[in-house]
């Protein structure tokens, strides 16, 4: 494969190791004691942004930026706060701040939320990511660039 060819674009699958973490050093996520991550540009496997900071790596390159959270995953918006009804809830299911729970949008998607105060009727859950908001410490380490599917 041509150099030109190992260079990360749109659309490239790449197998990288990566880790989020925050300024002061607390780590969100990491596959670097693990098994890498695949993903292919544009997929949605990413956001915008971290993909924005993978363009033009390479194979071998590594790259640690601080992120601003436009550049991440977003400003933390209030309007993503809502609450549900208590009757919405599996009985067997803990209800109680800092959960997190997956659920199921109208067309099918799964989307993450975080309990964040819970009452006898209501259960409010912040559907903003957890990383909203907040600057990210963005390390990565390219293994391997794929062509782009056609």
């Amino acid at each position: 494969m041509s150099d030109a060819q190992q260079t990360i674009r749109a659309g490239s699958r790449v197998l990288m190791h990566f880790s989020l973490a925050l300024p002061d050093g607390t780590e969100a996520v990491s596959t670097f004691d693990g098994e890498p991550e695949s993903v292919v540009l544009g997929s949605g496997d990413l956001t915008a942004g971290l993909e924005q900071v993978l363009i033009g790596l390479k194979k071998g390159d590594k790259q640690t930026l601080e992120l601003t959270p436009d550049q991440a995953f977003g400003a933390w918006e209030e309007a993503k706060l809502q609450w549900l009804p208590r009757t919405d809830f599996s009985p067997e299911l803990t209800l109680e701040p800092g959960v997190a729970i997956a659920f199921e949008t109208p067309s099918g998607e799964e989307v993450p939320g975080t309990i964040t105060e819970v009452g006898e009727r209501r259960v409010n859950v912040d559907f903003n990511h957890p990383l909203a908001g907040v600057d990210i410490v963005f390390s990565v380490e390219i293994l391997e660039v794929g062509e782009p599917e056609s």
